[in-house]
């Protein structure tokens, strides 16, 4: 008798509360598991993605996906051409999202890749800062493009005589709408093409870093391979040092820093700082710094409903309050960006007088200086594209859906996040329809309005679901690097989900594993985030656990004592930020938003990768 193989369920046998019928609409039907492709997707390993969408997926949000899944997979597979590498396929089950990578090709055509991949990777390590400046320059211009985009906030009773005499413009405000939400689209998906141009190179040097150090120096941790190379001035960072820039004058000039400390509401404590002389030149600050600083997202910069600094202004004041009042009592509020270069240079010194040969000086020093001058690009255009690109799409897309409730084709504004991008030109082409037509000319406003509640409940329902974490066949050993390394996927947290782990009781638990990902040893109250509005409350001396942090949080590194995730592997956000602002962190533990408790005492281990709950909040 065949021994039975262990498995998750088989994505096409899936079943889904009945709370969540009719899920299946809001996505685009290839992104369904389907059975014309049922035998290739059956024997594939799925798991959800928890880093890029941990949430059910309002429809249009699901945009940026699909553009990172081309993306991605094209620089790996017909680009830079990584010899073994392929991409990785996404598919929607109940709202969530669940991705694989994809098998190594033929060995035929890795030796095809090979011969291009030395070429062509290479030659953008060596060139990369000037590759940088270029990237910089088109995809500010990219940015401006969208930001030029001219969203119609009517449809005239009659078009205005200048676009009729004397010579007819030749198309009006019934193409313009069109026209719109067609070039965003566009410029969305290049701007993820974009995107890409160098990201998956910086993954790759890193692995490669890691690889030499490891031969070099058997039983290096993790955690001290990451410190070599953590140190960097970087855009991500940019918002919060503008913020530090700013909590500084505030607290130099006379009475600012007491309305910046005071518990007002940001609109109520710009009025206030209007009424002085002082106040205007702190305001004049303000504004020079929100673009495009204060164009970072509050959260990961995936979800509409996330909102960013520019257009929810309590949260970076709340920020600024919390600085200045540090600030009164002589602390220092910036990142030790000094410090950890240092401690960095004396690892680095540490090490290289254990080389022995100037083969191994040479493939030490290659790979180093390689992995310091790339590795920057994740987080210097992480930036630029998930913050301050996609602070201007929700921006223009909100834009286009008050036309929308003008017109009464929906109720609210953020209901157009309720229709896929490929059902938003139907409902935009019904309203040019209708004006074309004349007057008194019936619109399914209704339809649309129903359609819109009925996908919010949806959404709202899967929330309370918890699929099961994998579907398929898993692997015997997780080994593709990205799985690992930014996703924090592994062998042994696949085989938990196939034993079907519960989340262990709370006062069981005294200890919890994950990654080495940033180095140090600390003792402290935990801090339990599972809502992004809540990063607001962490207090100083307290350590951050969420399910994953995001670089946005950046103003709060420098108050914590130490951060650990759920989610995330050694160079996802979570392990590159608390790396930069030299923190102690644990990443990928599965569990600890479930069994730490805020108020309990923990010790993390960012050397081992160990959490150890020390005691118990009463």
């Amino acid at each position: 008798m065949a021994e039975k193989v262990a498995r998750f369920p088989d994505p096409h046998e899936l079943q889904v509360p009945s709370e969540l019928e009719g899920w299946e609409e809001m996505y685009p039907s290839h992104y369904i598991f389907a059975k014309e492709r049922g035998e290739w997707e059956s024997k594939q390993f799925w798991y959800q993605d928890k880093i890029h969408a941990p949430e059910p997926m309002p429809p249009l949000d699901l945009i940026f996906q699909e553009a990172w899944q081309i993306s991605l997979s094209q620089y790996t597979t017909r680009v830079f051409c990584i010899p073994p590498a392929q991409g990785i396929a996404q598919r929607m089950v109940g709202c969530y999202m669940y991705i694989c990578a994809i098998e190594p090709p033929p060995e035929e055509v890795i030796g095809e890749k090979a011969v291009l991949f030395e070429k062509r990777v290479f030659h953008v390590f060596k060139h990369y800062d000037e590759l940088w400046e270029k990237w910089l320059k088109k995809f500010q211009a990219l940015g401006k493009e969208m930001e030029a985009v001219e969203i119609p906030d009517e449809l005239p009773k009659f078009v205005p005589e200048d676009q009729v005499l004397p010579a007819p413009k030749g198309y009006y405000v019934s193409y313009d709408i069109l026209e719109a939400f067609n070039k965003l689209v566009d410029q969305m998906f290049k701007g993820w093409q974009y995107h890409f141009e160098m990201l998956n190179l910086t993954y790759l040097a890193y692995l490669m870093f890691g690889d030499v150090t490891r031969k070099l120096f058997p039983g290096i941790s993790e955690s001290v391979i990451g410190k070599m190379v953590a140190g960097a001035y970087v855009s991500m960072f940019k918002p919060e040092e503008e913020l530090c820039r700013l909590s500084r004058l505030a607290s130099s000039l006379p009475d600012i820093g007491d309305i910046i400390k005071s518990d007002a509401s940001a609109e109520q404590k710009i009025e206030e700082l209007k009424k002085t002389t002082e106040g205007m030149k702190w305001i004049d600050e303000l504004d020079k710094a929100k673009d495009p600083w204060f164009y970072v997202s509050c959260g990961s910069g995936w979800f509409n409903y996330e909102g960013s600094w520019v257009n929810k202004l309590d949260i970076p004041f709340s920020y600024m309050k919390s600085y200045v009042e540090r600030l009164d009592k002589g602390e220092k509020i910036e990142r030790s960006l000094e410090e950890i270069s240092k401690k960095r240079d004396e690892i680095l010194s540490e090490y290289r007088k254990l080389i022995k040969t100037d083969e191994d000086r040479k493939s030490f020093e290659d790979a180093y200086n390689t992995v310091r001058t790339i590795y920057r690009y994740a987080e210097d255009h992480l930036f630029w594209v998930e913050h301050w690109f996609h602070t201007i799409w929700f921006k223009k897309i909100r834009d286009l859906s008050s036309l929308l409730v003008k017109y009464g084709m929906l109720t609210e504004v953020d209901d157009i996040f309720m229709f896929s991008r490929y059902e938003i030109p139907e409902m935009l082409t019904e309203l040019s329809t209708g004006w074309a037509l004349g007057v008194d000319i019936p619109l399914r406003g209704e339809f649309y309005k129903a359609k819109a509640e009925k996908r919010k409940k949806i959404l709202d329902a899967a929330k309370k679901w918890s699929p099961t974490p994998a579907l398929g066949i898993p692997p015997e050993e997780v080994a593709e690097p990205f799985t690992v390394m930014l996703w924090g996927v592994t062998t042994d947290k696949v085989k938990e989900w196939l034993k079907g782990v519960a989340v262990p009781k709370g006062e069981e638990v005294t200890e919890i594993k994950g990654f080495a990902s940033s180095a140090g040893v600390v003792e402290g109250p935990a801090h339990v985030l599972k809502l992004l509005e809540d990063i607001v409350t962490l207090q100083p001396g307290e350590i951050a656990v969420c399910p994953s942090t995001n670089p946005s949080w950046a103003p709060v590194f420098t108050k914590i004592k130490a951060a650990v995730t759920d989610i995330g592997g050694l160079t996802s956000h979570a392990a590159i930020v608390s790396r930069e602002y030299g923190l102690p962190s644990v990443t990928g533990t599965g569990i600890a938003t479930s069994v730490i408790k805020t108020g309990d005492i923990i010790r993390v281990d960012g050397d081992t990768g160990v959490v150890t709950i020390v005691k118990r909040a009463n």
